[in-house]
């Protein structure tokens, strides 16, 4: 059975880092592409970023804009979402997700619970 239990949101002023972590099991992790999205009120889920199997091939939602960095240690099953110069507009609920299948893509997965991140003064 498919587990990710994400973890490191917070509350952080405009200008701030967070590094959000996400623990898989259930499955062989390095097999599998990995993503991040992101929820906030009222509006519907979005891909915020995606990363490969192998942790080359990293993608970036456009509104990223070289702020955060994704990244996997296979060895540990543990995937990370590095976020800097976080502003309002970034706070969420932040999930990671597993790709369906052995070929990246954006779509959603399984998903765990989720970490809140909330940007403000």
């Amino acid at each position: 059975q498919v587990q990710l239990v994400e973890s490191g949101g917070g509350l952080v002023r405009p200008g701030g880092s967070l590094r959000l972590s996400c623990a898989a099991s259930g499955f062989v992790f390095e097999n599998f592409g990995m993503n991040w999205h992101r929820q906030s009120p009222g509006k519907g889920l979005e891909w915020v970023a995606g990363i490969a199997n192998g942790g080359v091939s990293r993608y970036y939602g456009d509104f990223v804009k070289g702020r955060f960095t994704i990244s996997r240690d296979n060895a540990k099953s543990m995937l990370y979402l590095e976020m800097t110069d976080l502003q309002p507009e970034d706070t969420a609920v932040y999930f990671c997700s597993k790709v369906d299948g052995y070929t990246w893509t954006r779509q959603p997965g399984p998903r765990g619970q989720g970490t809140q991140v909330t940007i403000s003064s």
